[in-house]
This record gives C-alpha cells, sequence and structure tokens, in this order.
C-alpha cells in the first residue's frame, strides 16, 4: 500500500489506472470495515482497477471536539490494518477547521473527482461528508450520475442483529469487555509503544513489569487486570497487564499501563512493544498490605496460566 498526503501527489503515482474509491475514517477498521473493504478490494481485482481509500488526519473529532482519549488506533496503525485489507493507495487528507467548512460539493469536486480514472465511488451505510455533514448519499448520487461515476452504498453491517461500528466497538473497551472487543475488532484491541522507567516496585515484590509510554489519543480499557499477549521484535510472550493508578501504593491520578511477561527476564527498556488485551481478569483495587497484593498478582498470573493452557 502506498501512502500519499496530497491528491496532486496520488494523480503522478497512479497516472490514468483506473481506480475505485471509498471514503472513510476507519478508525479500529472492524470487521464490519474489513467485509466492506475486502468486497471492494475484490471488485477492484476483477475490474482490474487500482482501490484508493481516502482518509483523514487527524479524526474530526479531534479537531471539531478537541477529544482526545479516543481512538482505537494511531494513524500508523490504520495504515497497517488497510494495508491488509487490500488498499493501494491511502490518500491521507489534513483535517483542520477550513477543511471542515468545505460544502460537500466542493469535497467532491476537489478531492474525489478530480481523479480521471474514477469508475466507482462506495459509501458507508452512515457516511455523511461536507460542512455541518450535509452532505449523504442522495446528494452525492445525483453528483456522480453527472459524472457518470457509479456510487455504491455499504448495506449496515450487523453481529449476532447487533450494529456493528467504531462507537459500539470504543464502548465495549472503555468497560473492559474484551471479548466482545474481539468480536467487533475480529483482533484483539491492542496498544503500542515504548518501554518506559517506572517505579520498580513489581521487580521490588517479585513480579517485574514493563510499562508502556501508550499514545493519549488512544481509548484505554477500564482499570484492572488484564491477560494479555505482548509482541517485541516480532516474539510473542504470554502476560498479565495491570491498567491503573497503583491504588496500594497510592501512586497519583495518572493511569500507568504495566505487563508482566510470564516466564520472561530480559531487560527490555526503550524497546518497543505491543499488548494485545485478551481478557479483564478483575477491577483494580487497592490492597490493605503488600503481602496482600502480592498474593493476588500471584493469583492473576495462575489464572492467565491456566488461560493460556486451555
Amino acid at each position: 500500500m502506498i501512502v500519499v498526503k496530497k491528491i496532486s501527489e496520488l494523480k503522478t503515482i497512479y497516472s490514468e489506472e483506473k481506480i475505485q474509491v471509498t471514503i472513510g475514517n476507519f478508525d479500529g477498521v472492524h470487521i464490519g470495515h474489513r467485509e466492506f473493504l475486502s468486497r471492494i478490494s475484490q471488485d477492484c481485482r476483477q475490474s482490474k482497477c487500482k482501490f484508493v481509500v481516502i482518509t483523514f488526519i487527524p479524526h474530526p473529532i479531534q479537531i471539531l471536539k478537541a477529544q482526545s482519549g479516543f481512538l482505537i488506533n494511531t494513524f500508523i496503525e490504520r495504515r497497517e490494518l488497510l494495508a491488509q485489507c487490500g488498499v493501494d493507495y491511502l490518500l491521507e487528507v489534513d483535517f483542520t477547521r477550513d477543511f471542515s467548512t468545505l460544502l460537500p460539493e466542493e469535497f467532491l469536486e476537489k478531492y474525489v473527482f478530480s481523479f480521471s480514472g474514477i469508475r466507482k465511488i462506495y459509501l458507508g451505510h452512515d457516511f455523511v461528508f461536507g460542512a455541518n455533514k450535509s452532505g449523504d448519499y442522495k446528494l452525492a448520487k445525483n453528483l456522480c450520475e453527472k459524472e457518470n461515476i457509479s456510487l455504491i452504498l455499504q448495506d449496515e453491517f450487523r453481529l449476532d442483529n447487533h450494529s456493528v461500528s467504531s462507537s459500539v466497538a470504543r464502548a465495549a473497551i472503555s468497560k473492559g469487555e474484551m471479548e466482545k472487543v474481539i468480536s467487533l475488532l475480529g483482533r484483539p484491541y491492542f496498544l503500542s509503544g515504548r518501554v518506559i522507567k517506572g517505579q520498580g516496585r513489581g521487580k521490588q515484590i517479585g513480579f517485574p513489569t514493563a510499562n508502556i509510554d501508550y499514545g493519549k489519543e488512544l481509548i484505554i480499557p477500564a482499570r484492572g487486570v488484564y491477560i494479555t499477549q505482548t509482541t517485541i521484535h516480532d516474539m510473542t510472550y504470554n502476560s498479565v497487564t495491570n491498567i491503573g493508578i497503583n491504588p496500594t501504593f497510592n501512586m497519583g491520578i495518572e493511569i500507568n499501563i504495566e505487563t508482566h511477561l510470564l516466564d520472561f527476564n530480559r531487560d527490555i527498556y526503550g524497546e518497543e512493544m505491543r499488548v494485545s488485551f485478551l481478557k479483564k481478569i478483575r477491577d483494580e483495587k487497592k490492597f490493605s498490605s503488600v503481602n496482600d497484593l502480592i498474593s493476588q498478582i500471584d493469583s492473576d498470573v495462575q489464572s492467565a496460566k491456566l488461560f493460556f493452557k486451555s
């Protein structure tokens, strides 16, 4: 997949090849997104077209509502996930307040219809665009007919008769419902980042942990202890991860993500790792003594080992 930031750059790369286009934020690239993108990719292969996705950086809500702690994935991770879906070109449009004032007709003329080889446009069932979300399928359909471009509307994707969306996935993540998250995303939710130095308390009590410097724009699972898997340099290790403020030690209000890798004793400070969340074991709790905490952590580790054995 080739990533570009400007329309002019994309036009130069794809030249006069035929293309098919879809537009969206695709946060999390959940199973509904995957089914949709897979269908377009297959159609592109059969029609000998290139597959172009137009998306936005940052997410519109980050600009229009200044919201943080919201995204399921970083933009780099989104690239990785979209590439797995057969996308040929990814156009990442800078989303600004000025951009948000574009009328839907202006957006289509400048960012979509300007491609000479465009054959089809696919839109999600609930996709709206342009200033004040005033553009919809009906408006796009009328404009596409004038340009002799096919417009295809995706049906709503449902799982067990329930809607699947990034919003639904975010709600499940924030509640720590990781089995539900896996069913929605088609994969575990993960957090990636560099291992940073913590207080060293885990090592002092016999359970060394790796603290991850996660992106503050990302949504974080509910505070508690989770069964996880941790990937470092393409090697994956079973692990247990605590999300919280370490109330037993009165560490304050900053959320820490600390992972204990099972049967692992290598120093990984400064290295990049990815923590995938599989199941929540329990909520975070303040213990009356360090010995009680040690006993509980040992129980958490045994629970994780049993999970992986099964």
